[in-house]
Formats: C-alpha cells, structure tokens, sequence
C-alpha cells in the first residue's frame, strides 16, 4: 500500500478491496486516475483508492500515467535537539528538493538542505521514510516521491533562507513549537513525527 497526498487528502494505492471501506476506489488507468485526483481536490471525497491487484506493480504502473519526480530531504536536528524548518507557501515544511541527474539520493538530501537553509556539516543518521503527494506543474499531475533522512549538525552560524525557492523563513524549533508548526503544516511532514 502507498498513501499518496493529494493536497490534506490520501489517494490511497492499495493491492487489497478490504482497505476501500471509507472511500471510492478506481482501477489503474489514467482517465480513472485523474477523475480520483480531481475529486479529491474538490473535496468531493474524504479518500480514494486506486486498486491494482498486483502490490510489486501498483507503483510503476501508476508511474505510467503520472510522471514521477525523485527528491530528498531532511529533518536535521541541532546540538539542542531542535529541529530545522523553513517556512513556504504560508507552511511549515522541511528541506527537500529534486533530484540531479546522476546524484545519489543521501547527496541531494544534503545538498537541498544546505541550498535551502544555508546550514553545513550536515551528517546522516539513517533513512527515514519515503512520502508522496501530488501536485499541478503547469497544468499537469505529477508525482512527487520524497525520501527523508535523519540528519545531525553543529552548525550554529546564520540560516539562509533560499528565497529564489519561495522560501522566507528558516528557523530552529524545539518540542513546543514543532508541534505549533506541524498545526500550519502539510500530512507528510506530520508522518515524520509521528502523527
């Protein structure tokens, strides 16, 4: 199974008819697909479900009808034990951007979360989870696959926010205001904490 955002709302893709109890479901087929994805960006559904009976393949068939863009990031966390987030589209969100041609997927995480926020000597702990959601690039749906690192960092110098990316704020946030931040943020980010 892969829970797929689609703005606040799952897009559910799923190998077994049990898990549609609350929801619609739709076969792997494009017209099915973006009908799906359309109604759950109206909010005409609580949950839609793509079924394919075939777990190994659900992906890359879905993949076939929404192109997929590959990125990483990082839930980097300081001597203090906080939390580095920056603040985008009126959302707190963490780093993470697309991945380069011929670019390792720990390397991009580290590189996105230095271009974004400015911080260095970044290390990985281990990985974390992959996430997905759906977004509009120029009128067309496509698939965001997000894998997230645990990293660690001494840096203590000035953040940076990368502004060309729509970003405004970079700031360290311990347990109070993580969980105030993750109120103003988006479902796969609270997945990384447990919510």
């Amino acid at each position: 199974m892969y829970k797929v955002f689609v703005n606040e709302l799952p897009l559910i893709l799923t190998n077994k008819l049990s898990e549609t109890g609350n929801g619609e479901y739709f076969p792997l087929n494009e017209s099915s697909i973006q009908t799906a994805i359309k109604a759950l960006k109206k909010k005409k559904l609580e949950a839609a479900y793509i079924y394919h009976p075939n777990h190994e393949e659900i992906l890359k068939k879905f993949t076939k009808e929404i192109p997929l863009v590959v990125a990483a990031g990082g839930v980097v966390t300081n001597k203090m034990g906080e939390v580095l987030f920056i603040y985008r589209n009126e959302k707190w969100d963490l780093p993470k951007g697309k991945l380069d041609k011929g670019e390792s997927i720990e390397d991009c995480a580290v590189r996105e979360v230095m271009e974004e926020t400015g911080v260095k000597d970044l290390r990985i702990e281990n990985f974390l989870r992959t996430t997905y959601h759906v977004f509009s690039n120029n009128g067309k749906y496509t698939l965001k696959e997000v894998h997230w690192y645990a990293m660690k960092t001494e840096y203590d110098g000035k953040l940076k926010p990368e502004k060309k990316e729509g970003i405004f704020k970079v700031k360290w946030k311990g347990p109070q205001k993580i969980q105030k931040a993750l109120q103003n943020s988006y479902p796969n980010i609270k997945l990384l904490f447990g919510d």
